[in-house]
């Protein structure tokens, strides 16, 4: 299983049968509480996406996903939860919202239509979806949320520095060289109120609810906006194309000071935007122009 973010190598149908994926492989033994297992109503159309179930406190959202895979459910599925237990970031971090407080979400495909080089896009046009749904459930202006390289939902802080909205997870697997399924996960900071962020974490994230002066955020709507914008980028996939303009008019590390931590090390230098047919990062070093496929920006900073 490969992180694809970034490593380069709605509606459900009512009528659906749908299996406990506590009875699937690869699951925990123990039972999730499950919430509303036909999720709420969207403006996806009846047929987008193949499978929503909603769940109360999971595991993880990703391993649920997964085993929905391996046991033949058509793409693209989708496992809505409350709260995680074991939720993964990415390198291996562990991950945590109040319950409550966040859109925890994992997105299930199987993209014959591409190859594994450009899997990353995927992890893209999910967080497009949920920056555009974000910033109109929740009343914020156009160009409020941004993404860090290669697709963590931002906004910026009052001092200029970025605050994290939401984190994006992507995991592939393969068969031979042929790309076989992909899993891409995202948690969003909704409701979480300011006062209750961890000290250690406050002066880095932020909530859609804080953004918003404290409005209520509709978790529902928000969720319903994310699948309807999710089904008309995913058709364009499939067809072929590629929002590249959007997702690189976006990335706010664009422009901006940055620490790059690659294979262990750090590099500084500027952000020169993004390749958008390799999703890599062009970073402007003391030694030329850098094309970085895989890594993290740990630093960003206006210039």
């Amino acid at each position: 299983m490969t992180d694809l973010a970034h490593d380069r190598s709605g509606r459900p149908d009512p009528g659906r049968a749908r299996s406990d994926p506590s009875d699937l492989p690869g699951l925990p033994d123990d039972r999730p509480d499950r919430s509303d297992p036909a999720g709420p109503a969207g403006p996806a159309g009846p047929t987008f996406p193949a499978r929503l179930e909603r769940f109360g406190a999971v595991d993880s959202t990703q391993a649920i996903v997964a085993a929905w895979l391996a046991s033949g459910v058509p793409d693209p599925c989708v496992a809505v939860a409350d709260q995680q237990r074991a939720g993964r970031g990415r390198h291996g971090r562990t991950w945590t919202a109040p319950p409550g407080t966040g859109l925890l979400v994992s997105i299930g495909f199987r993209p014959a239509y591409l190859s594994p080089r450009d899997a990353w896009r995927l992890g893209a046009i999910v967080a497009l979806a949920m920056l555009e749904a974000a910033e109109e459930v929740a009343g914020l202006r156009d160009g409020t949320l941004g993404l860090k390289w290669p697709n963590d939902l931002v906004a910026d802080g009052p001092d200029g520095a970025l605050r994290k909205v939401a984190g994006v997870l992507g995991e592939t697997t393969a068969e031979g060289a042929e790309l076989a399924t992909v899993v891409v996960g995202i948690g969003v900071n909704v409701e979480w109120a300011e006062r209750d962020f961890p000290p250690d974490l406050a002066r880095s994230m932020t909530s859609l609810s804080a953004l918003g002066g404290g409005r209520p955020v509709d978790r529902d709507a928000l969720l319903g906006g994310f699948l309807g914008r999710l089904e008309s980028r995913l058709e364009a996939l499939r067809d072929g194309r590629f929002d590249a303009g959007g997702w690189s008019a976006r990335q706010r590390t664009t422009g901006r000071r940055l620490t790059v931590e690659v294979g262990g090390r750090e590099i500084d230098g500027t952000g020169d935007g993004v390749d958008p047919a390799t999703g890599a990062l062009l970073l402007a070093t003391a030694d030329g122009m850098l094309a970085i496929d895989a890594g993290e920006v740990i630093r960003c900073r206006v210039a």
